[in-house]
């Protein structure tokens, strides 16, 4: 693509092609592939991921919210969208556009049992969501027989899967813990196929699940997230997949800062020499936050690394360019292919999924195909 004149998100949909082949390549042909598209596709675009997932033959979507499902449905997604955090205020939304949701509490399988027979509803795909080890959502192995006695008892819903979720699938450190959490899982499904007489398909892995225990714990469908998205968790995977977004920006102006001057707000920086700097048009509303600032992290201008000095602002930074060769209007990349989101991450001390997912709206986003 032709340089920038201004910030945006490139998203580039032939890298997103790459990490979804990659991680086919990963599973057995004939166990299906969730793609993880909530939070706007992990900060790049829900619709347009959504549709280039979509025509690879993707099999399943996963958002975390009835709204985010309600989106990709108005905007002409037929494959199944499971909704992770249904919340009941939008259950009646979530049957009217062929949602299907993760049931994770007696309170929530009651409400939607409740609302689905109001509908006149049947058979109705819903997902069972179960606790291995996360304590974050989901039933208990002791719910097992209410569960089944609410679902068997001529009710409007049909156990489509029955899913958990890994807690340390990344960090072999934890190998015993997630094991734990695998067998856990087993034992569960398989109580729950003798008492209901069928077999939901199951699935656990998330993208370092998929990397780390598809041989132990692949069942009948993967969920992948973050390494659609280009990252792996692990350096040598994160070599072979491909970060589909790189945020661009422009230099706006550049100074000449002589000794004992200072740099953006509260004085964060104080130059100790004669020291050249530019302003960018991008601060922390649109996802850079201030934690980047003060020389923890840098950007690239021509292929040179460049530190953030001062504080970030809320619509701009600010960078040193002494002894770097460029102009006002030239492109900075923020983030990208050679300057990863992960590293940039790092150096703030924080997570790729944060500052990826924290991209701002109203950063626009533009898209090719390599």
């Amino acid at each position: 693509m032709p340089k920038t004149t201004e910030t945006v998100l490139e998203i580039n949909l032939k890298s997103l092609e790459h990490n979804y082949n990659y991680l086919r390549s990963k599973i057995n042909a004939s166990t299906k592939l969730l793609s993880v598209v909530k939070a706007f596709a992990y900060g790049s675009d829900a619709v347009k991921v959504a549709e280039k997932l979509e025509k690879l033959g993707v099999d399943y979507f996963a958002v975390a919210y009835a709204a985010e499902g309600v989106s990709l449905r108005k905007a002409g997604i037929k494959t199944p969208i499971l909704v992770l955090h249904p919340q009941v205020a939008n259950f009646d939304a979530l049957i009217k556009h062929n949602l299907e949701p993760s049931i994770y509490s007696k309170r929530i399988l009651d409400t939607f049992i409740e609302i689905a027979e109001k509908q006149d509803q049947k058979e109705y795909p819903v997902h069972l969501k179960f606790n291995t080890g996360l304590n974050r959502l989901g039933f208990n192995e002791s719910d097992i027989d209410y569960i089944v006695e609410q679902v068997q008892a001529d009710k409007p819903l049909k156990i489509t899967s029955i899913l958990s979720h890994l807690a340390a699938s990344e960090d072999l450190n934890e190998k015993d813990f997630t094991l734990n959490q695998i067998d856990a899982f087993k034992k569960i499904t398989s109580e729950i196929d003798k008492k209901l007489g069928y077999k939901p398909f199951k699935h656990l892995l998330n993208t370092s699940g998929i990397i780390n225990y598809a041989t132990e714990a692949q069942f009948d469908m993967v969920r992948t997230g973050i390494g659609m998205y280009g990252y792996g968790n692990d350096a040598i995977v994160d070599n072979e997949l491909k970060p589909i977004a790189t945020l661009k920006t422009i230099i706006s102006q550049i100074h000449t800062i002589e000794p004992n001057q200072s740099v953006g707000y509260n004085r964060a920086y104080v130059a100790t020499k004669k020291t050249v700097t530019a302003t960018l048009p991008i601060g922390h509303a649109d996802g850079i936050d201030r934690i980047y600032g003060n020389g923890k992290s840098y950007v690239l201008v021509n292929d040179k690394k460049v530190p953030i000095i001062g504080n970030v602002c809320m619509d701009m930074m600010m960078i040193n360019i002494t002894g770097i060769k460029c102009y006002e209007g030239d492109e900075v990349i923020v983030f990208g292919q050679d300057n990863s989101a992960e590293e940039l991450a790092i150096s703030a001390k924080t997570i790729s999924y944060e500052l990826l997912t924290g991209i701002s709206q109203r950063v626009k986003r533009v898209f090719t195909n390599g």
